[in-house]
């Protein structure tokens, strides 16, 4: 605890390092959470595959579940 899990387009393997660095250090600092109990992944989704692949089976029937969708912050 916590997990977490993020899709996106492709990337290099720096920006995808620094993603992942930044979203641990905010969970040590924000969460509170020790360093061994931090899961994070990434998927790297083609554009092209992205509507049906994300959008249709994971975004849009969990909508009432996230903190900011399409660009809008819901908190």
């Amino acid at each position: 605890m916590p997990y977490v899990a993020i899709k996106g387009h492709p990337k290099t393997a720096e920006i995808r390092a620094r993603l992942v660095e930044r979203i641990n250090q905010a969970l040590l600092e924000v969460w509170g959470c020790p360093q061994e109990a931090i899961s994070i992944s990434l998927e790297e989704i083609d554009p092209e595959k992205w509507e049906e692949t994300v959008v249709k089976k994971e975004i849009e029937p969990n909508s009432e579940k996230m903190y900011i969708f399409n660009g809008e912050k819901k908190f």
